[in-house]
C-alpha cells in the first residue's frame, strides 16, 4: 500500500477511503479488467467473417494479452487474492466457454468444423489447452516460448476439429498472417 499510495502521489489513508484493503484493489482492477476483456471479444466475434476467424482472432487478442501475464502473477492471484481470481475463473468458465460453444455450433452448421465432435466437451478442452499454455510443469519457462506453445496449442485444436473446408481456410488464414509478419519485419 505504501508502493501504491507513492506511486499515486496521495497518502494511504486516502487510498482507504475508496478501497478497503489491498485485495479489494486487486479485486476492482479484475472486475474493470475482465468488462474490458468482455467488450473486446464482443467486438472480435461481431468482426469475425467466420467460425475460424473468429478462433483465429482470440487467439491473436490472447496472444498480444500474454505478452503482459506473467505465471508468477498469476500463481498470485490465485494464492492471495482468491475473489479476483474467482473471477476470472468464472469468466473463463461461463463467458469464454459460452463464446467457444456457440462459435463450434456455428462453424458446425457452416460446415467448417466435423459434425460428430460434441461442442460441449470440445469448448473445455479448447479452454483448458489455453490454460495448459501457462503450466510451467508441462511447459517449462526456459524451454519454451508461451507464443509459439499457444499457437501450437491452437493449430493442434483447429486441424483436430476442422472438415476439409475448414482446414484449407484455416491454412488460408494463417499464410496471410505468416505474410502480414514479414512484412512487418521486412
Amino acid at each position: 500500500m505504501d508502493d501504491i499510495a507513492h506511486q499515486l502521489g496521495i497518502s494511504k489513508k486516502t487510498i482507504y477511503q475508496h478501497f478497503s484493503d489491498k485485495d479489494d484493489i486487486v479485486t476492482q482492477v479484475m472486475e474493470a479488467h475482465l468488462a474490458h476483456e468482455r467488450e473486446a471479444i464482443q467486438s472480435l466475434k461481431t468482426r469475425a467473417t467466420d467460425a475460424v476467424d473468429l478462433l483465429i482472432g482470440i487467439n491473436l487478442y490472447l496472444r498480444r494479452n500474454l505478452r503482459e501475464t506473467t505465471t508468477s502473477m498469476l500463481r498470485e492471484l490465485q494464492k492471495y487474492h482468491n475473489k479476483a481470481w474467482s473471477l476470472m475463473d468464472d469468466f473463463k468458465k461461463e463467458f469464454i466457454y459460452e463464446i467457444i460453444l456457440e462459435n463450434l455450433t456455428t462453424g458446425i452448421q457452416d460446415g467448417y468444423f466435423r459434425n460428430d465432435i460434441n461442442p460441449a466437451v470440445t469448448s473445455r478442452i479448447r479452454l483448458e489447452g489455453v490454460s495448459m499454455a501457462f503450466n510451467e510443469d508441462v511447459f517449462p519457462k526456459g524451454k519454451f516460448n508461451l507464443i509459439e506453445v499457444s499457437d501450437s496449442i491452437l493449430d493442434h485444436f483447429i486441424l483436430g476439429i476442422t472438415t476439409e473446408k475448414g482446414r484449407k481456410l484455416y491454412m488460408r488464414y494463417k499464410n496471410q498472417q505468416e505474410k502480414s509478419a514479414l512484412n512487418e519485419h521486412a
